[in-house]
């Protein structure tokens, strides 16, 4: 990769960059893109799709409700409430 290829893709990414650091950012991306360029050559089609590379199977439970409902005591706690609901002051100022 170039310094003046750096440089765009610095540009387009919003990104300052010395000039003194191109140079070492574009043997840093040319290293990455062999990289990539070596994992794209490994044959993998006769290699299954792994999900996770632990074989881990989730327990499912009944989705059934544990609590009752305890908005009454809940909302004994709170500063300020309304209609069932907890009020804040607030934070965002309109334009």
């Amino acid at each position: 990769m170039k310094s003046d290829q750096v440089r765009h893709i610095a540009t387009l990414a919003r990104i300052g960059v010395e000039e003194h650091e191109l140079a070492d950012y574009a043997q840093h991306l040319s290293d990455l893109i062999h990289l990539i360029d070596q994992i794209n050559a490994v044959d993998t089609k006769d290699v299954e799709p792994l999900y996770h590379p632990l074989e881990s199977h989730l327990d499912l439970r009944d989705d059934e409700v544990t609590s009752k409902n305890a908005r009454e005591v809940l909302m004994k706690n709170a500063p300020a409430a309304e209609d069932g609901l907890f009020l804040v002051p607030k934070v965002i100022e309109e334009a």
